[in-house]
């Protein structure tokens, strides 16, 4: 194909693909000059282009696209049939644009059609002067210039003053920083530094056997360039998630008006990056979940108002990092998922027996409809009813190593979550031994590591034959790897148990052994082998050897869905939890300058290491070590505390927010989860208090004291108030570093907390009929955010009456203004942790003079 035909479709994809947003967008804000502009210049560039390569047919239908829109432009009204005629237009160029493509010339054909229905509507357009910015294009289209001429600006352009030049000068100079590559030379190069990374593991073996190398320095410079080298490559393959959803706004927008219902479609974080090869992936799944969302989650017009509810429906895209994960989450506002009708179409299409039902949880009623063929949809459509869609959506999402949940709220709508990896070409695994042989085991995927032993606290049980774990009070079930792959059987109840989460299901991997975490390249398997769902892939090692990739989707397949022992299990923690009251708090106890022990809670602890003391470095009294391509401080607890001169040191790395501190302890004693109440209060800087944990008196950190001096900016140390325990309070916040460091701060003060990760669950929690004295509420969260969730709370009488205080990272007049008119009691700075005690304790007198 010729190279400027080639640049040609490829740049016209991508303007289409814009134009497509735009129109959308300029539907809904006809008024707005600046969009119009957008839309204009774009298909004026197309239609251009089209004369210069002698494509007519295509310049035809552009040319009359270009005039309707030159009627809105001079103040034409825009109407619903005047976008969807111009929609249908740029439909018909991509189709003429693939058909180039494939053929390498323009296809014959006639669009009469539509250029009369364009030139119909434009003979019947009353032109009105339009308020909005104007934004002129040349009268008569120019042929573009040759190629060799087009970095030259016209005379006109290089006169203008900088502020008066258009976009579209602006964007020639940015394009100058930027060139196209073609994705197989991405994919070549990724190929690459694959093999250099398997090569720079194999050298690094090598070494590791020869401790007096000479080669050690010199191999330690590569492994680093190597590194640097694979985030390069990597950074060139990651786009934006934003690139997946331009269609989105036309899809939602057909859908509306074939569905006749008032749809809204938000999207947040499309700026958020991951891999092209996983994009590509996960584009169509999210197409069918929002076209899922528009027909069966959302109600009509008239069922919205008649339950209370805004005429439009919303549906929400969001997307964020999260623990080397990508989190999508697809959302409505609708009536939720029917689990009655989903129980009787499971019956009567034989998905289940009565009985089963009748055992089934809500949560996997809710997963019925990720079976091949089910569809509650009472007709077939153009849009549903087929049973096809939702089984590969989720078969999409776990081939790429990611999981699909949802969760439905009757009445309130229902959530899609995905969680998929960063990348698929270079991952962390954790070596593991089943049978003999090594396997590798994504990390992404790995919670903890548990050692089992009959005689240790982490014991394996028997439900009914079947092996679970009891760690920390609550059952875990578990999976034999070795007899899984069929390796053997295994004899005895030790061995260590790799706890492993697949969406929002917590098992243990059972193995023999563990050696190391190890990055690995992923290779596809022998097409022999991919009818095994415990593999996902092979990979080699550093010492040569090929093992293969344990995929943890297929392994939490083996434990089935409503079996007797999941049912076992789940009555024993109903029977022994009640996780609103019991208020159960994992503590990582440790020891540090003294035999006394200390314990911080597990929630704020990122990882559990132990550093090479070599490796340690002073810089002006600073000890600092390189960690994860930073430097991250390391303080002490105390003076007591002492820096191994040589061995290996373990500190606790407490991250957020991309920085790292690193705390030296002298030893980990455990990791307990039991009541945390503070009994004694201690004046003692970075001390919260003393309370008993596993029969001896412990001090409980004060972590928000250590922060600041590690990174002064990370927030500033205030005295702590206290007040008698009288009050509870609802901490919402959908930070769980946030929540976790605020808990224990405000229980040191001598309240009572109950937090909770949303505004819904703060609804719910306030009316299960728990006292709740007062709130205190992230004003920042997804879905619904502080002053929705205040407004929630004053229209219902029997909430209208709780103080509520609002924390914000900015406050600012108009935030307070909004606050006020929304009922909050109060404001306060989120990192002013005096200012929030004095919130509670000044809501908490006027409580006690108002009863």
């Amino acid at each position: 194909m010729d190279d400027l035909l080639r640049e040609f479709l490829t740049e016209t994809h991508e303007s289409l693909d814009r134009v497509d947003a735009e129109l959308v967008r300029f539907e809904q804000e006809p008024n707005n000059g600046d969009i119009l502009g957008n839309i204009f210049r774009l298909v004026h560039t197309i239609k251009g282009t089209c004369g210069f390569l002698g494509l007519p047919r295509l310049g035809t239908l552009a040319h009359a696209a270009e005039s309707l829109m030159g009627k809105f432009r001079d103040g034409a009204p825009v109407t619903t049939e005047a976008v969807t005629l111009v929609l249908s237009t740029i439909d018909r160029i991509k189709t003429i644009l693939d058909e180039i493509e494939a053929n390498q010339s323009e296809p014959a054909g006639d669009d009469g059609d539509l250029i009369e229905q364009l030139h119909r509507l434009m003979e019947h357009a009353a032109v009105r002067p339009r308020p909005a910015a104007r934004v002129e294009a040349p009268a008569k289209p120019q042929p573009a210039p040759p190629a060799r001429e087009e970095a030259k600006p016209p005379p006109a352009a290089r006169d203008k003053p900088a502020a008066e030049r258009t976009e579209d000068e602006r964007g020639e100079r940015r394009a100058g920083h930027s060139i196209r590559v073609h994705v197989d030379t991405l994919d070549q190069l990724m190929t690459t530094v694959s093999e250099l990374v398997l090569t720079r593991n194999q050298l690094l073996e090598i070494v590791r056997r020869h401790d007096d190398s000479d080669f050690k320095i010199p191999l330690q410079r590569l492994s680093s360039v190597t590194a640097e080298l694979q985030e390069g490559v990597m950074k060139t393959r990651m786009q934006p998630i934003g690139n997946a959803w331009q269609k989105l706004p036309r899809i939602v927008r057909d859908l509306s008006a074939e569905l006749g219902k008032h749809i809204e479609l938000e999207m947040h974080g499309a700026e958020t990056e991951l891999d092209r090869q996983v994009l590509e992936l996960v584009k169509d799944p999210l197409t069918h979940l929002v076209r899922n969302c528009a027909d069966h989650g959302l109600e009509t017009s008239a069922e919205r108002l008649a339950a209370g509810k805004m005429q439009k429906g919303t549906i929400r895209l969001s997307a964020c990092h999260r623990g080397g994960h990508i989190i999508i989450e697809i959302a409505d506002d609708g009536r939720g998922l029917d689990l009655e009708r989903i129980r009787a179409k499971a019956i009567e299409h034989g998905f289940a027996s009565e009985a089963e039902i009748a055992e089934k949880s809500e949560a996997e009623i809710c997963n019925l409809i990720f079976v091949p063929g089910f569809s509650t949809a009472s007709r077939v459509t153009s849009i549903s009813g087929r049973g096809v869609g939702m089984d590969v959506v989720r078969a999409n999402m776990e081939e790429i190593g990611g999981t699909v949940d949802l969760k439905s709220v009757t009445g309130g709508g229902t959530t899609f979550t995905i969680k998929i990896p960063l990348t698929l070409a270079i991952v962390s695994a954790l070596i593991v031994e089943a049978g003999g042989e090594r396997f590798a085991i994504p990390q992404l995927s790995v919670l903890e590591l548990v050692r089992a032993s009959a005689g240790g606290e982490h014991r394996i049980e028997r439900i009914k034959d079947t092996p679970v774990l009891r760690l920390r009070n609550k059952l875990l079930p578990l999976v034999q790897l070795k007899e899984t792959l069929q390796l053997g059987v295994s004899e005895g109840d030790d061995g260590f148990v790799v706890v492993t989460q697949v969406g929002s299901q917590v098992f243990g991997v059972v193995v023999d052994g563990v050696f190391h975490t190890e990055e690995i390249v992923i290779k596809p398997m022998s097409s022999k082998l991919r009818h095994i769902a415990a593999f996902s892939g092979t990979t080699i090692l550093g010492d040569g050897a090929v093992i293969m990739i344990i995929d943890p989707n297929g392994v939490a397949q083996t434990l089935g869905r409503a079996t007797p022992v999941a049912q076992a299990i789940k009555t024993e923690l109903d029977a022994s939890e009640d996780a609103f009251h019991e208020d159960l708090t994992p503590l990582l106890v440790f020891r540090a300058g003294s035999p006394q022990p200390k314990a911080v809670l597990l929630s704020l602890v990122s990882r559990l290491e132990e550093i090479d003391c070599r490796r340690i470095e002073v810089s002006d009294g600073h000890h600092l070590v390189q960690y994860r391509d930073q430097l991250m401080p390391l303080l002490r607890i105390d003076s007591q505390t002492g820096i191994k001169q040589d061995g290996a040191q373990p500190i606790l790395v407490f991250s957020d927010h991309g920085r790292s501190m690193g705390l030296v302890v002298d030893e980990i004693v455990d990791i307990v989860e039991q009541r945390l109440d503070i009994e004694v209060a201690s004046e003692r800087p970075g001390v919260l208090g003393y309370a008993v944990v596993k029969g001896s008196a412990t001090e409980i950190i004060d972590i928000g004291y250590f922060l600041p001096q590690a990174y002064a900016d990370w927030f500033r140390r205030r005295d702590v108030l206290s007040v008698p325990l009288t009050r509870r309070i609802l901490l919402v916040d959908d930070s769980a570093f946030f929540r976790d460091m605020l808990a224990p701060l405000i229980k040191a003060a001598g309240y009572q907390v109950v937090a909770v990760a949303s505004a819904a669950q703060a609804l719910a929690a306030v009316k299960s009929g728990a006292r709740i004295d007062i709130v205190v509420t992230d004003v920042e969260m997804p879905d619904m955010d502080g002053f929705e969730l205040a407004v929630a709370l004053r229209e219902n009488p029997g909430t209208a009456a709780i103080p509520i205080i609002a924390l914000s990272a900015m406050v600012s007049a108009e935030t307070i203004e909004r606050g006020r008119v929304v009922g909050f009691h109060d404001f306060v700075a989120k990192f002013d942790r005096t200012g929030l005690i004095a919130a509670i304790k000044e809501q908490s007198d006027d409580l006690h003079q108002a009863a």
